[in-house]
C-alpha cells in the first residue's frame, strides 16, 4: 500500500528468471514451522508450506522501524510470472494506475477498482479469450475503490455496490452496463478512512448481509486510550467481544449491515486489517485474509486467512494467533487472554495478503475445486523479503488443512527490486484465475490445458 520509485535497472539474471513462466509442480515434501520461514529466493510453484501456531517465536520488539521498502523496476516487455506446469498465464491489460480488488459481474464483464485513480474500470472479456473486446471506465469521482458488490446476488442484478475508504455507496446496474447510469446512493455515509484504507465488500449468499471489512487506524492502537471512559466492565456490556474504541472505533472489525446500509453492528473483532474478504461457497461463511502487526520482528506474528466466525475476537491490538500478548499493550487486557480465536490458515509474517477467492471453476484440474487463492503484496518491515506472489491455500472435505502452496511467483527480481505485487483475485465463468498487479499495473490471467 505504498508508493516506490521506479527502479529502471533489472540484471540480465533476473531478467531471464522473469521470462520463465511454467514451472513443473514441486515434488517436495511440505515445509513445516521454521523450515517454511524463508524468503523470495526459496518460492517456486508448488512448494507447499504449513504454519502452526506453535511455531511461533518470542517476539522481538524494535526501537526503531525496520523499513525495508522495495524499489519497483520496470517490468521487462517480455516478463511472465512463474505458474505451474500445464497452467498458462497471460496479460489481459496494462497500464492501469492501481489495480486493485476486482469482481465478476454475471454476464462475465470484469470490473476492477482502479484506486488511486479513484475510479473502477470494466473490461469486457472475448469468450476464451485474455485480451477484452471493450474495455470502459465505469465510474469516476470516487474514493480510494476498492470492494466491489453485485445486488441482489445471482444472475440479475439491479446495483452494484463499491467500497470507497471512507463510505460504502451503490449505482443502479443491469448486466452489460459499462459506464454508470446514475448517480451514487450512499449505502454507509461515514467509515474511518486513515492509515489502513481497504474496505472490500461482500454479500451473504442469500444477500440479507453486507460485509463490510475495516482496517485499523494504527499499527497497534498505541494513540487509543487505555480505557473508555465510562471503564472496562461498563463498556463490555454494551459493546462486543474484544471491540476496540476512541480513534478505532467500528475499525480492526468486521461490520454487517443490510441491503440499504441500515441495521449496522459490528459481526467480529480484532481482525487488524482484513484486505480481502469473501465467501466461502461450501458453507456459506465470510473468510478474511489479514494483514497482521509490524516491528515485533521478522516472523511474528504471523498473517493468516481465516472463517470469520460472529461475535469472535482475533486478538488485535492485545493479542496475536491466540493468547500472545503484544509486549506494547503488556497487562492491558487481561481479560481477553483466554478469548482469542486462533486463524485458520497462518502465513509468512509480513507476506500482506490483500485478496483472496475460493476456486469453483472447471478449467484447472479437480484437485484445486474447493481450495482458495491468495494474493500476497510483499513486505516491507522485514529484513529479508517474502510475499510477492499468489498461493494456494488448500481444503479437503471443506476443511482447511492449514497448508499452502506456491501458485504464480517470479515478480522478485533482486533483494531491492520488485517489478509486480499482486492485490485483487478472481475466477471468470469459465474457471480462468484472474491477478491484478499493481506494481507494473497488470491483470494477468491464468488457464489450464486439458483436464487429466
Amino acid at each position: 500500500m505504498f508508493a516506490f520509485g521506479k527502479i529502471l535497472a533489472i540484471p540480465l539474471a533476473a531478467f531471464l528468471a522473469s521470462t520463465a513462466f511454467v514451472v513443473p509442480a514441486s515434488t517436495a515434501e511440505t515445509k513445516i514451522g521454521k523450515a517454511a520461514f524463508g524468503d523470495w529466493k526459496d518460492d517456486t510453484p508448488g512448494v507447499r508450506r504449513h504454519i502452526r501456531a506453535s511455531d511461533l517465536p518470542p517476539p522481538k520488539l524494535r526501537k526503531d522501524v525496520l523499513a525495508n521498502f522495495p524499489g519497483e523496476a520496470e517490468k521487462p516487455a517480455d516478463a511472465k510470472p512463474q505458474v505451474p506446469e500445464g497452467f498458462t498465464v497471460e496479460m489481459v491489460a496494462t497500464g492501469i494506475e492501481s489495480p486493485r480488488a476486482m469482481r465478476f459481474a454475471p454476464n462475465g464483464d470484469l470490473f476492477v477498482a482502479d484506486s488511486k485513480a479513484n475510479q473502477v474500470r470494466v473490461y469486457r472479456m472475448k469468450a476464451g479469450g485474455a485480451k477484452p473486446e471493450k474495455d470502459e471506465i465505469f465510474a469516476t469521482g470516487l474514493y480510494q475503490p476498492y470492494g466491489i458488490a453485485f445486488y441482489p446476488p445471482g444472475p440479475d442484478p439491479k446495483w452494484i455496490y463499491i467500497a470507497n475508504s471512507r463510505s460504502v455507496v451503490r449505482f443502479p446496474y443491469k448486466n452489460g452496463d459499462m459506464k454508470a447510469t446514475g448517480e451514487p446512493e450512499d449505502i454507509i455515509g461515514y467509515i474511518p478512512a486513515a492509515h489502513h484504507w481497504t474496505r472490500d465488500i461482500v454479500f451473504s449468499p442469500e444477500g440479507d448481509k453486507l460485509y463490510v471489512a475495516v482496517g485499523s487506524g494504527s499499527n497497534v492502537a498505541l494513540d487509543m486510550f487505555m480505557q473508555p471512559f465510562e471503564g472496562i466492565e461498563e463498556f463490555n456490556k454494551t459493546h462486543p467481544l474484544g471491540a476496540a474504541w476512541d480513534t478505532e472505533e467500528r475499525r480492526a472489525d468486521v461490520l454487517v449491515v443490510d441491503p440499504a446500509g441500515k441495521n449496522e453492528k459490528i459481526f467480529a473483532t480484532g481482525l487488524r486489517n482484513c484486505s480481502g474478504i469473501t465467501i466461502n461457497p461450501a458453507t456459506g461463511a465470510p473468510w478474511c485474509v489479514v494483514n497482521e502487526r509490524d516491528e515485533l520482528g521478522d516472523n511474528v506474528p504471523f498473517e493468516y486467512a481465516t472463517e470469520v466466525k460472529e461475535g469472535k475476537f482475533y486478538g488485535w491490538p492485545w493479542y496475536y494467533i491466540g493468547g500472545n500478548e503484544d509486549p506494547r499493550h503488556k497487562g492491558g487486557r487481561p481479560d481477553l487472554a483466554s478469548q482469542v480465536t486462533v486463524p485458520d490458515v497462518l502465513f509468512q509474517a509480513h507476506s500482506a495478503p490483500l485478496g483472496i477467492v475460493f476456486y469453483d471453476g472447471e478449467d484447472f484440474p479437480d484437485e484445486y475445486k474447493g481450495d482458495a487463492f491468495v494474493t500476497f503484496h510483499g513486505s516491507w518491515n522485514r529484513g529479508t523479503r517474502t510475499g510477492y506472489k499468489v498461493v494456494r491455500v488448500l481444503f479437503k472435505d471443506g476443511k482447511p488443512t492449514g497448508e499452502y502452496e506456491d501458485f504464480m511467483t517470479g515478480f522478485v527480481v533482486s533483494d531491492k527490486e520488485v517489478w509486480g505485487r499482486p492485490v485483487g483475485v478472481a475466477v471468470d465463468k469459465d474457471g480462468a484465475l484472474f491477478i491484478s498487479d499493481d506494481g507494473s499495473g497488470s491483470i494477468w490471467r491464468v488457464t489450464h490445458g486439458p483436464k487429466h
